[in-house]
């Protein structure tokens, strides 16, 4: 397993972390096993976002003795009254649903406390005229909350609440579905939800990603809006490319699932490749790195894909960005312009070029 810091609360977080939204449809001892097995790969962070409230006593069987060397992500609006899943903006039902995963998790504090389901403007105005937010602050002062959080599929919505707010993670749908317009909740046109990836790596602000396969679809050909199929590895790695991604969630309800996730390390670059997508991406997306690196080798060593992403993001004020770059080995300014990225690039990316105007703009600033 590796690993990455979040920077604005220091947390060493596993690349590769859980969902849990099927679990509870393994079986109690199943997923005890599932969990437990995850648990010795490495895995150290789980999003409690479930299908159904049995599963919160499923984690109180697999991690009470090891609770401390875990983190959990709960979600303030997540319901569980009913026992299945339910969205509520209520203080109330919200209180008595925290209590009840507390209990039933056997834990007295909540690793990131998140603001759950804001999709739309209008959530956010009634989620803090209800003080469901001033509770979470509450909890925060209390020690029960170490860390507060955002979900949401909606970049406009986010951008908001991070104007509005201090958030320590985003929890975010990200897959090239829904980055290309693609999918149930491929909300945002291309560079405004590439604006949110940027925000966040500027600002430190973490990312947990969601629905990395786009629900099943990308790993389909039957079912992908592309009628191509993805792998589960070159899914996860896309995720993890995009600036600001500490860690992506998918889900599994057996050993096997979980052994399969942690294989992801054992993939060779050609098997991460998802270039593919070039085939497949809109018009728009044309000229746009999306740091794959596929260009590579660079003849002189240039690793085209993190000069990029350090570019973007200095161009938005990102003074750490800047001085990663600085330290690199080889940068822009060593580009020979031999032309072997612009002719491997999915994206028509005329990394040549580019090469020269990033070595402008750095030897600037």
């Amino acid at each position: 397993m590796e690993y990455r810091i979040n920077k604005k609360t220091g947390d060493k977080i596993s690349e590769i972390g859980f969902g849990s939204a099927y679990i509870c449809e393994a079986g109690l001892d199943e997923a005890v096993r599932t969990l437990r097995r995850a648990y010795e790969g490495g895995i150290n962070y789980y999003d409690m976002a479930t299908s159904d409230g049995r599963s919160f006593k499923m984690y109180k069987e697999a991690f009470s003795a090891v609770r401390k060397n875990i983190m959990y992500q709960i979600h303030f609006g997540a319901d569980y009254s009913r026992g299945t899943y339910g969205w509520s903006l209520n203080l109330d039902t919200i209180k008595k649903s925290i209590d009840k995963q507390l209990t039933d998790l056997d834990t007295d504090y909540i690793d990131y406390g998140f603001i759950h389901c804001q999709d739309e403007f209008s959530d956010w105005e009634t989620y803090q005229k209800n003080k469901v937010y001033d509770y979470i602050l509450k909890l925060k002062e209390e020690g029960v909350v170490k860390h507060i959080g955002l979900s949401s599929h909606t970049p406009g919505v986010i951008q908001k609440i991070m104007d509005d707010v201090n958030i320590d993670m985003l929890m975010f749908s990200v897959n090239p579905g829904y980055d290309y317009g693609k999918g149930e909740y491929a909300y945002g046109e291309i560079n405004e939800r590439s604006e949110i990836y940027i925000r966040c790596e500027k600002e430190g602000v973490g990312i947990s990603v969601m629905k990395p396969f786009s629900g099943g679809q990308l790993l389909d050909a039957r079912r992908s809006p592309f009628k191509k199929a993805l792998t589960p590895y070159q899914c996860i790695k896309y995720a993890l490319d995009k600036p600001g991604v500490l860690t992506v969630l998918p889900g599994g309800q057996s050993v096997d699932d979980v052994e399969k996730l942690l294989d992801f390390y054992n993939k060779s670059e050609d098997e991460l490749d998802y270039s593919i997508i070039g085939t497949f991406a809109p018009a728009q997306a044309n000229g746009k790195c999306v740091y794959c690196n596929h260009c590579k080798p660079c003849p002189v060593g240039i690793d085209i894909g993190l000069v990029n992403k350090y570019y973007d993001l200095a161009t938005v004020g990102d003074s750490l960005a800047v001085e990663h770059y600085m330290t690199l080995e080889k940068n822009a300014a060593d580009c020979i312009s031999c032309g072997h990225c612009d002719s491997r690039c999915p994206f028509d990316v005329k990394q040549s070029t580019r090469m020269k105007e990033i070595a402008e703009y750095m030897a600037s600033v």
